[in-house]
This record gives structure tokens, C-alpha cells and sequence, in this order.
């Protein structure tokens, strides 16, 4: 197994490349471009943008691609988990179904993006990067306002897949926990998921693990309490944050609710069974990449 050394770490704590930056900020506009200029959203409400971690400036240049998100505010979805108010309103009548917001965003991007769109995923819009533009998710979604009881709030997004159903994001809230938790930690919160994310991609290629997802990387660094970012050496804070994240991971998911973990944006428990990964996987993945460290 390798041992990663201070120097390693410390490198593997900056952003994408300048190029590569340049190249995320390009698509960005360029989608948004294709957005405003199409005949169908012209006087219509909508939001187009970056999400994930290209927003969250956690990428590194294996997952440099671009989340874009293209929110349609003419019809706002409630739900209503007070069981004492109501909060629905009228049923929405006009236009803007799913099916026909996914079509005029497609349009949209076809016609920038001649020959380079890719709808056969499920929520996604795929535009494929060339020499100019990385390769870039566009998600048509729609507002999304949720009632608890006690007059709370929280708000997201609805997206709608081409098969039925729909699921519910929230990354504005994964920009601001996010952003708040690299404040507390002094820039040291947003380096960690950075390094771990590398160290991760250095397990696969050297064939030690099975390709985690990106998003999970951040989320496992991002339920590592605040004081093991504080250690003097990088090694120091993967240490502490290995060994958290394997500890936690050894058994059963908790049945005591305070003692789950959520995704960053703390509206969804980091572990459940429709998630694209288990807690067994993180457990073997955190002793493994504890080992390629060198801890002993």
C-alpha cells in the first residue's frame, strides 16, 4: 500500500486548474446564454444556475464536468408535512408541466449546442465537452417549498424523471452548509473534501476500491466535527477524519435520529436504502484508504 505523504496532501488541497476553471465558467455561461435566448422562456420565470460541486468549489479536474440547474418558478410545488394547515392552494393549470419544461430546455440547448446534447438520462440533460467547454448536467427542475409544523419552511427544488416519479433537491442549502462550515474551519473544511475526493481516485486507479460517487466524498467530510480540521498537518486531519468516518460507519444505521448523519445540505440522511451507496461500502472504503495512508 502507499503511503501519502505531507507534501502529497498539501497538493491535493488546491481547486481545478486555471484552464480547467476557465473552461467550467465558459459552459456555465454558455448554458445560460442558450436559456435566455430560446423563444419559449422569454417572459417566463426561471433561474438558471451551478450546483454541486463546481458551485460548491469542492471539484478537482477527475469530476471538473458542471451541474446547471434550470429552475422554473411559474408554478411552485408545496409539501405539506403540517398535518394541521394547508397550504396547497389551486391546482396549477398552465403550460409548464414537466414534460414540456425538459422539452424547451432541450430545444434550447440543441440549438447551441448542435450534435453535442445527450437526453437519454432519466432527470439530466447531457452537453458533451469539446476543446473549449467541459461536459456539463443541465436539470430542469421547479421551485419547491415544504411546510412543517410550527410555521417552518425549507425550500428546493422538484425534478421529475422521464420515467414517472420525481425526487427532491436541495442545493442551495449544500452552497450555504457548505460555505458556513468552510468559514468555521478556517478554508480547511473545502481543502479535506478535495483531498479525500483525490485520495479517492488515487485508491481507484491503483485498483484498492470501487469508484465512490463525488457528492458522497464531500458529505463523509462534511459530518467530521469541526475541531479535526484545527491539526497542525494534513495527515493529521485525515487521520482524525478517517477514523471518524470509519467508527461511525461499524454496525447498524442508528435508530435515534440525532445520531444519523445528513447530506450536506441537511435535509436528507446521508444513509437510506435509494441512495447510490450503503454504509458497508464507506466502512470498507474508510479502513481501506486508512491503510493507503500509511496510519497504522
Amino acid at each position: 500500500m502507499a503511503t501519502i505523504s505531507e507534501d502529497q496532501l498539501a497538493g491535493w488541497t488546491g481547486p481545478s486548474s486555471a484552464t480547467e476553471e476557465e473552461k467550467q465558467t465558459r459552459t456555465e455561461k454558455m448554458i445560460r446564454e442558450a436559456i435566455s435566448a430560446h423563444d419559449a422562456f422569454q417572459g417566463a420565470s426561471y433561474s438558471v444556475y451551478a450546483k454541486g460541486s463546481y458551485a460548491n468549489n469542492t471539484n478537482v479536474r477527475s469530476d471538473s464536468d458542471v451541474d446547471i440547474a434550470v429552475e422554473c418558478t411559474e408554478v411552485i410545488y408545496i409539501d405539506d408535512k403540517d398535518p394541521n394547515e394547508n397550504h396547497s392552494g389551486s391546482p396549477y393549470t398552465g403550460i409548464w408541466t414537466p414534460a414540456y419544461l425538459r422539452s424547451q430546455v432541450e430545444a434550447a440547448l440543441r440549438a447551441q449546442f448542435p450534435g453535442a446534447v445527450d437526453s437519454s438520462g432519466s432527470t439530466a440533460l447531457r452537453v458533451n465537452s469539446n476543446t473549449v467547454r467541459v461536459d456539463a448536467d443541465v436539470v430542469p427542475c421547479f421551485h419547491l417549498i415544504e411546510y412543517f409544523a410550527g410555521g417552518c419552511t425549507r425550500e428546493g427544488t422538484r425534478v421529475f424523471k422521464k420515467s414517472g416519479g420525481f425526487t427532491e433537491n436541495y442545493s442551495k442549502l449544500q452552497l450555504r452548509n457548505g460555505t458556513n462550515k468552510n468559514k468555521r474551519t478556517s478554508t480547511y473544511y473545502k481543502k479535506t473534501v478535495r483531498i479525500l475526493k483525490r485520495l479517492e481516485n488515487s485508491m481507484v486507479a491503483a485498483g484498492v476500491c470501487n469508484e465512490l460517487p463525488s457528492y458522497l466524498m464531500e458529505c463523509l467530510i462534511y459530518n467530521c466535527p469541526d475541531e479535526y480540521f484545527g491539526r497542525t498537518t494534513w495527515r493529521g486531519v485525515m487521520q482524525g477524519c478517517l477514523a471518524h468516518i470509519f467508527n461511525h460507519t461499524l454496525g447498524a444505521e442508528p435508530t435515534v435520529e440525532s445520531e444519523r448523519w445528513l447530506e450536506v445540505n441537511d435535509a436528507k440522511y446521508l444513509f437510506f436504502t435509494s441512495q447510490k451507496w450503503t454504509r458497508e461500502q464507506v466502512h470498507v472504503f474508510a479502513g481501506t484508504a486508512w491503510t493507503y495512508m500509511g496510519f497504522e
